[in-house]
């Protein structure tokens, strides 16, 4: 085995995530009726099922959002997200009392509402607010922080500017109380980027990860695989597994997705090679 590096673990739910021992899944679970990736379901029985489904083929993390970031989105109130969110959060806590659930969602009294229904984590688009990091530090939650911008316009290099971005949200984090372990940082693959700034971007994930704090990626089903593969949403599974695969070879430790079968593999595959992980019971003898 190779060693980790000692940088805590994700705890909640009397479970304990370290990182560094192997990478994480993130399944996505969308209970927005107009998700980008044509998967979304508003019903709260659809999304434990879902969930349940998605934690059978080895997803760590659910990640339950109400609202579609796709571009051209129409925003939705907060009355709207939390009553599509709330009742498939209680649904997957009921269903799945151990699983980790990750509320992705920017508004704070919507996560504090969703944290009390039985979420455990937030995953903001739009980087850490004061009172997104007040609520996870008054509800003891872990955050993952995602560099986002309005137009994809950069005065300087978008690694630096992506970096500086997240090092200052962390640093802000970690004042208000929030232990470092429990700050995960997300380059926002696909947000407020164009697809040359997602593929630098995705060429110097190395600096994220020196930045010493968790990481997280989402590119699953990204537009930018669509357009490099010339692909719809629902056939962009090898091409994401090209950017999962690169992600764990760069040192990232969550990689959120959709297709959590196929992902799953690629994960414990590059993870043997990577990490040194190995499966429980693993032997030398051939089959």
């Amino acid at each position: 085995m190779k060693n980790v590096r000692a940088r805590g673990a994700l705890r909640v739910r009397d479970r304990v995530l370290a990182w560094g021992e192997r990478t994480y899944v993130m399944g996505i679970v969308n209970v927005s009726p107009d998700s980008f990736s044509g998967d979304g379901d508003p019903h709260a029985d659809a999304a434990a099922a879902r969930a349940l489904q998605q934690l059978a083929d080895g997803a760590d993390i659910i990640d339950v959002g109400a609202e579609s970031t796709r571009p051209g989105h129409q925003p939705i109130g907060d009355h709207t997200e939390r009553a599509r969110l709330l009742p498939a959060v209680a649904a997957i806590r009921a269903a799945a009392p151990d699983a980790v659930v990750s509320i992705d969602t920017f508004k704070a009294g919507v996560f504090r509402a969703a944290h009390a229904a039985g979420g455990d984590l937030l995953n903001s688009i739009w980087g850490a607010s004061d009172e997104l990091i007040g609520a996870c530090a008054q509800t003891g939650a872990p955050i993952v922080v995602m560099h986002n911008k309005a137009v994809a316009v950069y005065e300087r290099d978008v690694v630096d500017e992506m970096l500086a971005f997240l090092d200052n949200a962390a640093t802000r984090c970690v004042r208000a109380g929030i232990p470092p372990e429990h700050v995960i940082l997300d380059p926002g693959i696909g947000f407020g980027k164009l697809p040359e700034h997602n593929i630098t971007v995705l060429r110097a994930l190395d600096r994220l990860v020196a930045l010493g704090f968790p990481t997280l990626i989402g590119t699953s089903r990204k537009s930018t695989i669509g357009k490099l593969t010339g692909r719809g949403v629902g056939a962009r599974e090898f091409g994401t597994a090209a950017t999962v695969a690169l992600a764990i070879a760069a040192g990232i430790d969550v990689v959120r997705v959709h297709d959590v079968p196929e992902q799953r593999d690629v994960v414990r595959v590059t993870d043997a090679i990577v990490r040194g992980w190995r499966p429980e019971g693993w032997t030398e003898r051939l089959p």
